[in-house]
């Protein structure tokens, strides 16, 4: 019989995408803010991400003729993985402040990488998702394994991409460094 412990922290991070200029939204429309608010400081923020080239699903609400960018954001404070649930919620007010017509114009996927897995939050059930509490769902979505993120059956074309996993990287090593200062003090 295993005895329970508590679980690794992890490194809450967020995949936010925009209707029109990321840039834009973060730093004068008060994404940045927000976020900090919520999850404390802003470690890393990805380049701009090619979202569009995997979908135009989001385009019907956000704009037909809008460019979507993405961005991969990195929160500074190691967190519990039970704080997911909250975390979804927080992130869904954050879309409806900056809806327009009930159409959001930012859409923030809040999700954690751990040395093992990356893991998003779903207001959606699905197969592959487990329910984990204040209706709310997870999915791992990319496994970390000999040296490298792998794609799942499910995992969504953006996430199987070099550039995207090369960033996830980037995220997953800042962790890595952070959790082994904590291991320390």
């Amino acid at each position: 019989m295993g005895n329970p412990k508590p679980p690794d922290f992890v490194n809450f991070m967020a995949h936010v995408f925009t209707a029109g200029d990321s840039e834009l939204w973060l730093y004068n429309m008060g994404l940045k803010e927000l976020l900090e608010e919520n999850f404390g400081p802003i470690d890393y923020v990805s380049p701009v991400l090619d979202f569009q080239k995997f979908t135009y699903y989001y385009n019907e609400e956000m704009g037909k003729n809008v460019l979507i960018e993405a961005r991969l954001i990195s929160f500074e404070y190691l967190s519990s993985p039970a704080f997911l649930p909250d975390a979804k919620l927080i992130t869904n007010e954050i879309e409806r402040k900056f809806s327009v017509d009930n159409k959001r114009k930012v859409n923030v996927d809040i999700g954690y990488i751990h040395h093992t897995q990356f893991v998003l939050a779903s207001t959606k059930h699905w197969g592959n998702r487990i329910y984990i509490g204040k209706n709310i769902y997870a999915e791992i979505t990319l496994m970390f394994n000999f040296g490298k993120w792998e794609p799942l059956e499910y995992t969504y074309a953006n996430f199987r991409d070099p550039t995207y996993l090369k960033e996830l990287e980037i995220i997953r090593n800042n962790y890595l460094k952070k959790r082994k200062k904590i291991s320390f003090e």
